[in-house]
C-alpha cells in the first residue's frame, strides 16, 4: 500500500477543549498546548483530510514560560458531545476512533524553563475506515492538568448528512426536545418553532443557529425557552431543524394549558353542587314511597297509631 503523506491544513472555524476545571486561558507563568504554526498564522485547532490508508503528519506545541522543567505526557482521545450538545473528550474512555490513530514521535517530553517543544505526531486512517467526519484531540497533561487541543479529521468518500428531532415535550416554561445526528458529517443545526392554538397562531420562531457542534452518531438533549405560553389553550407545537448538506428533520407534540388552581375549585364546586342535588333527589324518593306505602292495604296507619279519631261499630244483635 502506497504511503501517502499531506499536510494538515488550517480550518477557518475552531475550538479548543479543556477538561477539568482548569480553564485554556492560563496564567502567564503556566503551560499551554497548541497546534505548532510551522511559520503560517496561529491555528486554533488540527484539520486533517485523507482517504483510507492515510498517514497525516503535524506537530503540537507545548509552551513553558515557567521557572521550573515541565515533564508533559500525550496521548489521542475521541471526541464527543455532553448531554447539552457542548463539545467535550473522552479523557477517560479508551480511544477506538482517531484517538486511538494518533501517534507521538514521544508520549512524554521533558520541557526546560521557559522553552517551547515541538512534537510530531502522525493520524493512520485505517483501511476501510468509513467517509465522513473523525473528531478527536490531543491531550496533553503536566502539573496535575489536562488539556486538549481538538483534531477534526475528514476520511474521503461519499458523505450523509441527516438528523432527526425526537421526544418533544412541552413543560415548565420550555421545550425539551432531542436531536440525533443520523448521517457521517458534524452538523451545527438550525431550530424552527412554530405553534398553533385552538385561537390561532401563539408562536413562530425564525430559523436560528443552536450553539451545537453535533457529531455523527451521537444524541444530545436541548431546551427551548418558552415563558409566555397561553393560559387556557390547546396548542401543536412543531419543531422544525435544519443543516449543511440538505439535514432536514421536524417533529411535534401537543400541549394543554389549563390554570389548574381555578379549574380545581371549580371541579370542587361541581362537586358540592352534585352532591346537594344528590341529596335532595334522596329525600324526595323516600317521602314518595312513604306516602305510597301509607295506601296499601294492611299496613297500618301511622297516622291513626299517632292518636288520629276512630269509629267504633257497636254490634245490637241485629241482622242486616
Amino acid at each position: 500500500m502506497p504511503f501517502v503523506v499531506r499536510a494538515l491544513c488550517l480550518a477557518s472555524m475552531a475550538s479548543v477543549t479543556v477538561l477539568g476545571v482548569a480553564p485554556f486561558s492560563v496564567a502567564d507563568d503556566d503551560w499551554s498546548v497548541v497546534p505548532s504554526t510551522g511559520g503560517r498564522d496561529g491555528r486554533p485547532y488540527f484539520y486533517a483530510e485523507g482517504a483510507p490508508g492515510t498517514v497525516l503528519e503535524d506537530t503540537v506545541s507545548v509552551r513553558n514560560p515557567g521557572g521550573k522543567p515541565l515533564t508533559v505526557r500525550f496521548r489521542g482521545a475521541d471526541a464527543d458531545n455532553r448531554g447539552d450538545g457542548a463539545l467535550s473528550v473522552r479523557a477517560r474512555a479508551r480511544a477506538k476512533d482517531t484517538g486511538a490513530w494518533i501517534t507521538f514521535a514521544e508520549r512524554t517530553v521533558r520541557i526546560p524553563a521557559r522553552t517551547r517543544a515541538d512534537m510530531p505526531f502522525t493520524v493512520s486512517v485505517p483501511a476501510g475506515t468509513a467517509p465522513g467526519d473523525h473528531p478527536g484531540a490531543i491531550l496533553a497533561s503536566a502539573g496535575g492538568r489536562t488539556a486538549a487541543v481538538r483534531v477534526h479529521l475528514r476520511v474521503g468518500g461519499p458523505t450523509l448528512s441527516a438528523l432527526t428531532v425526537e421526544h418533544v415535550k412541552v413543560h415548565d416554561g420550555r421545550i425539551s426536545y432531542e436531536l440525533v445526528n443520523r448521517g457521517t458529517t458534524v452538523l451545527t443545526p438550525k431550530l424552527a418553532v412554530h405553534a398553533e392554538g385552538l385561537f390561532g397562531e401563539v408562536l413562530d420562531r425564525a430559523p436560528r443557529t443552536l450553539p451545537v457542534e453535533l457529531l455523527p452518531g451521537r444524541r444530545v438533549r436541548l431546551d427551548e425557552p418558552w415563558s409566555d405560553p397561553p393560559a387556557l389553550d390547546g396548542v401543536d407545537v412543531e419543531l422544525t431543524v435544519t443543516a449543511a448538506g440538505g439535514a432536514h428533520a421536524g417533529a411535534g407534540t401537543k400541549a394543554w394549558f389549563v390554570p389548574w388552581a381555578a379549574a380545581v375549585a371549580g371541579a370542587l364546586s361541581g362537586l358540592a353542587v352534585c352532591a346537594g342535588g344528590a341529596l335532595w333527589f334522596v329525600r324526595r324518593v323516600r317521602r314518595v314511597w312513604r306516602v305510597r306505602l301509607r295506601g296499601q292495604p294492611g299496613q297500618p296507619s301511622r297516622a291513626g297509631a299517632v292518636g288520629q279519631p276512630r269509629t267504633e261499630v257497636e254490634s245490637t244483635g241485629a241482622v242486616m
